[in-house]
């Protein structure tokens, strides 16, 4: 690998020799971004845990030279990150928002009524199969996360505690459970195995199914500047570009595509069969896929340009809280997404810098941050400390959280974003 004399990397050779492409095979030797060494994001510590020994991994992302597919090799394996995993998506009322019009605009769009079947992969707490059930539309939830899949339950999701991949698709359509419409929204990048992803997407959806999959959008990544949003738990960033060759090669097409605000900036794609020739691949499709060429994702210097964004990004977000400080002022945070946690250990932010943050999720409270740990407290500690500046690390949902927030003006506090750039609101 290839240094300057500041230490930025350059375009070299992979440091772990035989590293291959998750979508086409092929040889990984560009480093897209390098984020240093990092703990699982989700891995939040207990007092007990303070002194004991923490892993770290390296966050390096890498870029195919053939497919442009953006990636983390696998560190982990999927079963030591989701059995037990943190993250509730119910606990964003954006959030749920958005997965109820979600839900009415599918029964609308596809006819979707008590005979249908809609399955979700990664249904987490049931934030979004729940909507179906209110409308009467048979449900199936697959999850791994016994947790999760406890509360969904709650709910009257019908959850299956499993990983999904082509042998548990072959057995629900062995059981007469092939799918009207097959759900994965924010799960994809959480796959390590993608090819016996959407292998399994292939055997479970019906005919004339619907395969509707949201993810987080590479070119937004770069173009936002969205380093944070790099994380083990997902070892994928896509791009139309990048997943179309992948669906193919299961015989599955992209036939529509819808850009949406979630999450920074997000695709939802619109699948069908090869076979089905019933629905037309609309012009957006196009449209996406030429943009996505003029922006400059199939060439290595615009991921280039990216890595030294970051590199900047970091040292002036330490520069202004490290100025704060000095001048007396008392930082917190709010919020310990995953995202969260790539931040703070990238930037090497600890309790010298920020001294607590707070999350809705009473799941995380008493908890800390992982490597960093930086103690997790009730959304009350505000009030009760009355800090000067707030640093708000979901970014994504920061107009929601600065409505939450709104009585701290009340004695002069601000907010500080870090995501795209540094300022203080």
């Amino acid at each position: 690998m290839t240094q300057t004399l500041n230490g930025n990397v350059t375009k070299g050779p992979t440091d772990r020799v035989g590293t291959v492409c998750r979508g086409c095979g092929a040889a990984l030797r560009h480093v897209f971004v390098d984020l240093g060494m990092s703990p699982l994001c989700e891995s939040f510590r207990s007092v007990d845990e303070l002194n004991t020994m923490e892993p770290f991994f390296p966050l390096r992302t890498y870029v195919c030279e053939e497919c442009f597919l953006a990636q983390l090799e696998e560190y982990v394996a999927p079963e030591s990150i989701f059995l037990d995993y943190a993250y509730h998506s119910s606990y964003s009322s954006s959030w749920l928002g958005h997965s109820r019009d979600y839900v009415e605009t599918m029964i609308g769009r596809l006819g979707l009524d008590e005979r249908s079947r809609v399955i979700e992969l990664g249904s987490n707490d049931g934030y979004l199969l729940q909507y179906f059930v209110e409308r009467h539309v048979p449900v199936l939830g697959i999850d791994p996360a016994h947790n999760l899949a406890a509360f969904a339950r709650e709910r009257g999701v019908t959850t299956l505690e499993a990983f999904f991949g082509a042998t548990l698709a072959r057995d629900l359509v062995a059981s007469g459970q092939q799918s009207d419409l097959i759900v994965a929204n924010n799960v994809l990048a959480q796959a390590p195995n993608l090819h016996d992803f959407f292998e399994g997407v292939r055997l479970l959806l019906g005919s004339r199914g619907t395969f509707s999959v949201e993810v987080p959008h590479l070119l937004r990544l770069i173009e936002g500047n969205q380093f944070d949003t790099i994380y083990h738990e997902h070892f994928s960033y896509f791009s139309l570009l990048s997943l179309e060759p992948l669906l193919a090669s299961h015989g599955l097409v992209v036939f529509d595509v819808e850009e949406l605000p979630t999450h920074g900036g997000s695709l939802r794609l619109f699948v069908r069969h090869e076979a089905d020739s019933t629905r037309a691949i609309t012009g957006r499709v196009q449209e996406l896929r030429t943009r996505e060429r003029t922006a400059g994702l199939t060439t290595l210097e615009f991921y280039d340009a990216f890595r030294n964004r970051v590199h900047e990004t970091k040292h002036r977000l330490l520069q202004c809280l490290i100025d704060l400080k000095r001048n007396g002022h008392a930082i917190v945070g709010y919020g310990a997404p995953g995202k969260a946690n790539t931040l703070l250990n990238y930037c090497g932010i600890r309790t010298d810098i920020l001294e607590f943050t707070v999350d809705l999720n009473p799941h995380k409270q008493g908890l800390f941050t992982p490597g960093t740990h930086i103690p997790i407290l009730h959304p009350n500690a505000i009030a009760e400390t009355r800090p000067s500046h707030i640093l708000i690390l979901p970014w994504n949902l920061r107009e929601e959280i600065m409505q939450q927030l709104s009585y701290v003006r009340d004695w002069g506090c601000k907010f500080i974003i870090a995501i795209p750039e540094p300022r203080i609101i």
